[in-house]
């Protein structure tokens, strides 16, 4: 049995490379609360630059420059139109609600991921005094691996504009979607006012996102991450990591993909799976209920990491590679030939 641990749980368990531990311990800093850390503010002005906005904050969690964004798009009791899947409405233990006293008005997702255009359009409130007022339409690309079409990013922010709402990307897989469809990062952010990147999924940073957008919006998120404890002080050793990723990391996002690919065509071929196509690094699976546990058990004598459940979610990330891909194969191929035998 190998003694290395394959994880397939998610890209949040990338280790740093090498490279990218020798870039922090080099790194110059500062104290980034009074704006002086130098490797934080390269790697905001190299984040903005690529993503095509005005400026860029660094900050500890994608969760807080989600919750930073909508605290500046809204006041308090205002609303954000959010799909029911979208991890600023499910994931983010209700923040935007308890912290900024923003109400989310979520949304039913399509099964692309994609908001309805007529169901945008049919939860915008009136300017009246018994509702919420509607500010921001927020999207994520991609969600749950689905990558969301430019054209129907365009046809949505161009939406939420003419109703004057502000739109908000939680693109914490941005650069999947990018890669995916070929586009530049530009392209991919294009029609929205802001946008949060998260650095340490498959780009593998350690810790971080970004947020970018208007000079002045972020001058005001500043104050915001100050609040919520994310004033952080000699952060270039991390900031430095985030440009190794930023720089380095983007491109070879296609390899998870094909890794992804492969590891569901194998599994496909197990009669108890059913397997949903990946688009990118991410797909999902349906297992037996009765083989949960069995398989549980079975994936960690064999050293693979993965939540385990009747809707089973596997990723590929930059420390999986094609041989882990063909070790989870058998090692599933296995396991199900003798829990058909034995059930």
């Amino acid at each position: 049995m190998s003694e290395h641990w394959i994880d397939l749980r998610s890209d949040t368990v990338t280790q740093p490379g090498d490279a990218m531990r020798a870039a922090m311990q080099r790194a110059e800093v500062g104290d980034d609360v009074y704006g002086d850390d130098p490797t934080v503010n390269r790697l905001q002005q190299t984040a903005a630059e690529m993503f095509g906005y005005e400026a860029a904050l660094f900050a500890p969690s994608g969760t807080q420059t989600n919750l930073i964004a909508l605290m500046v798009h809204c006041g308090r009791g205002d609303e954000y139109l959010v799909g029911q899947e979208a991890h600023t409405f499910k994931y983010e233990g209700g923040g935007a609600a308890v912290l900024g006293s923003i109400q989310p008005q979520p949304i039913a997702n399509q099964p692309d991921g994609s908001i309805a255009l007529a169901d945008i359009e049919a939860y915008i409130k009136p300017d009246d005094i018994h509702f919420a007022r509607t500010r921001v339409l927020a999207l994520e690309n991609t969600i749950g691996g689905r990558v969301l079409g430019a054209d129907y990013i365009a046809a949505a922010t161009s939406l939420a504009h003419a109703r004057g709402l502000a739109t908000h990307l939680d693109g914490a897989r941005i650069c999947n979607a990018a890669v995916k469809q070929g586009i530049s990062l530009r392209d991919a952010t294009a029609g929205f006012d802001t946008v949060s990147v998260c650095l340490s999924k498959g780009l593998g940073a350690p810790v971080g996102s970004v947020l970018c957008g208007p000079t002045k919006f972020i001058e005001q998120g500043k104050r915001w991450r100050k609040m919520l404890g994310g004033g952080m002080r000699q952060a270039g050793i991390l900031a430095a990591a985030g440009l190794y990723a930023l720089e380095h990391n983007i491109d070879r996002l296609a390899d998870d993909h094909v890794n992804a690919a492969a590891l569901a065509q194998g599994l496909s071929a197990i009669d108890a799976l059913t397997i949903n196509a990946p688009q990118t690094n991410i797909f999902w699976m349906d297992v037996p209920a009765a083989a949960c546990e069995p398989l549980r058990a079975a994936l960690e004598r064999e050293r693979i990491r993965a939540t385990v459940g009747p809707r089973m979610r596997l990723v590929t990330h930059l420390d999986v590679s094609a041989l882990d891909v063909e070790r989870t194969i058998a090692v599933f191929t296995a396991f199900f030939k003798d829990w058909r035998n034995n059930s």
